[in-house]
């Protein structure tokens, strides 16, 4: 069984296989969600400027990038966003890692708990962020739509 560790603000030169691993595992969602990701206009360097203004959680396996998430302050929460897992290491408990390693940056921050967003049409999403102890406390607009675009999910620390 493979042990997985969470880097959180990684030493990280290969900016390039971090932008592949969150294009490949966002690319299922262009033609499903409306507005498109905001990844989808972002460089490489955004990435890195992304990581070196939030910071970058990051799983690998050996060398190569094999999930990630970024998180803020959000208020008296911490937001997490950009989560990515590779498809070939989805269902192993990635993601509860990285969320174990923000709830650990929420609480040095002293905040109430995290917060992410997840697109309405991502239904599959929303019930993997359930089952990590997320409830769902509101709905989001987009600037320019008038009906709800995304979810609010929080766990309270």
């Amino acid at each position: 069984m493979t042990v997985y560790n969470v880097q959180t603000n990684p030493d990280l030169s290969d900016w390039a296989a971090l932008e592949l691993l969150l294009r490949q595992a966002y690319a299922p969602m262009e033609g499903r969600i409306d507005p498109p990701s905001f990844l989808t206009g972002m460089t490489r360097d955004d990435i890195a400027r992304k990581a070196a203004e939030e910071d970058l959680f990051l799983i690998r396996e050996q060398t190569r990038p094999v999930a990630c998430g970024f998180g803020h302050q959000d208020g008296t929460f911490y937001e997490i966003g950009k989560l990515a897992v590779a498809a070939t290491h989805r269902r192993r408990g990635l993601a509860r890692h990285m969320m174990d390693a923000a709830t650990t940056r929420a609480r040095t921050l002293g905040l109430a708990g995290l917060q992410l967003y997840a697109r309405i049409e991502l239904v599959e999403n929303h019930a993997t962020y359930r089952a990590l102890g997320f409830q769902q406390v509101a709905e989001f607009s987009h600037p320019g739509f008038t009906h709800p675009t995304a979810l609010i999910f929080r766990r309270a620390l």
